[in-house]
């Protein structure tokens, strides 16, 4: 369903309950800044209640919700009240919408209909930020501003400061942590990681320098018509990745560095890239890895 940054997200049922209305105004934001001209001022009580009715007896899509909303006599453009459906009602996918291996089309059905629970009541705030820093801590108030797109977040850190660890960071920035939180040597390696394209590491933080170097050169490093994902090595982001399919004949996993891996770098990444290829072109005859020229 849409939560998180107003994009789809794949969560547990109480995630989705307390999630969805800490996050509200973010999705709202969203859909406004893309669609807001477009919606001729329609009321979003008005259209909660349509898409409500619509949904009781069947699941619909979004195009299919936009034209029933125009039919309503609720504005006039089916593709900004089809967005603005999944805005002011949490809707989920149904499945098989997201299958390994598979795609499907998008059905949407209320949240109090599929799980039969509403929205928390009393979501927390403070809770959300314990569970940030539990993944991407130590980190400071703007850092989890910038993963959940919210604001003002900085009461929450003031009313938690008692049960966090405090840090400051090389150039003053107040961090923190939970007290049970690893924090190992930064001289401790880090294995190399196949992430994918919008993984929430590098989203974790409005700082990312820290794993994003300054001078990666995103245009270099994607390849024309495929989805690029991306490569850590030693916790930093050194390259980028995508398959190459050949119907069920061949599956390839292709790598492309920013500058030279050295041998040792090299062999951990295609090694892990080969047990990648593994898993996802299982349904293939064949599966290679390729390396392409390095950038930079």
């Amino acid at each position: 369903m849409t939560l998180v940054r107003g994009t789809i997200h794949m969560a547990t049922v109480a995630d989705a309950r307390s999630l969805r209305p800490l996050v509200q105004t973010v999705i709202e934001r969203a859909h406004n800044g893309a669609f807001g001209r477009r919606m001729g001022g329609a009321d979003p009580e008005r259209i909660a209640a349509a898409v409500r009715d619509e949904l009781a007896d069947e699941a619909l899509g979004a195009r299919e919700l936009g034209r029933r909303l125009v039919a309503c006599g609720i504005g006039d453009d089916p593709e900004a009240l089809g967005n603005a459906a999944r805005v002011y009602v949490p809707l989920v996918q149904l499945p098989p919408r997201g299958v390994w291996g598979a795609g499907g089309r998008a059905l949407y059905a209320t949240l109090e209909s599929w799980t039969g629970r509403g929205l928390d009541p009393a979501p927390s705030v403070d809770r959300l930020v314990v569970r940030y820093l539990r993944a991407f801590g130590p980190a400071s108030v703007m850092d989890m501003q910038n993963w959940s797109g919210l604001t003002r977040l900085a009461a929450a850190f003031e009313r938690l400061g008692p049960r966090l660890s405090h840090f400051r960071d090389e150039r003053g920035t107040d961090l923190f942590d939970l007290p049970d939180a690893p924090h190992p040597d930064p001289a401790t390696p880090a294995p190399a990681r196949f992430l994918g394209e919008y993984d929430n590491v590098l989203l974790g933080h409005a700082d990312r320098a820290r794993i994003i170097p300054a001078d990666f050169p995103w245009d270099a490093m994607r390849a024309e018509g495929r989805f690029i994902s991306n490569v850590l090595v030693d916790g930093v982001l050194r390259a980028t990745w995508w398959l190459e399919r050949d119907g069920r004949r061949r599956v390839i996993l292709a790598i492309r560095p920013f500058r030279e891996f050295s041998a040792t770098e090299r062999a951990e990444v295609g090694d892990e890239a080969a047990r990648l290829v593994e898993l996802v072109g299982s349904e293939a005859a064949a599966r290679d890895v390729r390396f392409e020229p390095a950038v930079g």
